[in-house]
């Protein structure tokens, strides 16, 4: 099984290349202002990491060629950003920090895996909904989530289709789920 572990402070500066890397497939779809747009900083990595919110999946240098940043929002845990290096997209790194995303969130108590993301963008919302996740309705985006599509249409993002989606959790203890086992009614 690919590893997973939270990120230290050391990996932070790992981040921002893994981000200024990945971004740049955005080129490849009509999206430059996204790919050329500037990794989160320093500060705002460090946030997640000290909430035990940021995800890494490393080399076998222990070196972080992928990552995940999360926050709990209204009874959920949102995925803020997965990012993976080019020089190693299409092995389950994503998949597998989302997984391990959830395992935490059923550990936390959080019923639900939630984040926004593009609609038209391949490795985006049809990434997504292969692992399970759902768009929600305009009447079901919680407050929280909403106040984040704000701040993401404030930045100039609602240029492009984009929606908020969730991945319900609440069928599975934390057991079950950890052994991919489906709580029995």
């Amino acid at each position: 099984m690919i590893p997973v572990r939270t990120a230290v402070v050391d990996d932070l500066p790992e981040l921002q290349e893994i981000e200024r890397v990945a971004g740049q497939v955005f080129h490849s779809v009509g999206m430059s202002e996204v790919a050329d747009d500037a990794p989160p900083s320093i500060e705002e990595l460090d946030r997640y990491r000290r909430a035990g919110w940021a995800l890494v999946a490393p080399n076998e240098f222990d070196v972080p060629v992928a990552y995940l940043l999360a926050e709990p929002v209204d009874g959920a845990l949102h995925i803020e950003q997965v990012s993976v290096h080019t020089d190693f997209s299409r092995r389950g790194l994503g998949g597998r920090l989302i997984e391990k995303a959830a395992e935490c969130a059923v550990a936390n108590s959080y019923d639900g895996l939630t984040l926004t993301t593009f609609v038209e963008v391949p490795w985006n919302a049809p990434y997504y909904r292969r692992l399970g996740f759902v768009e929600l309705r305009v009447e079901n985006v919680t407050p929280g989530l909403a106040a984040i599509r704000r701040k993401e249409a404030d930045l100039g993002l609602d240029r492009w289709p984009r929606i908020c989606m969730r991945k319900e959790l609440s069928a599975y203890c934390e057991t079950d789920y950890l052994h991919r086992k489906p709580t029995k009614a």
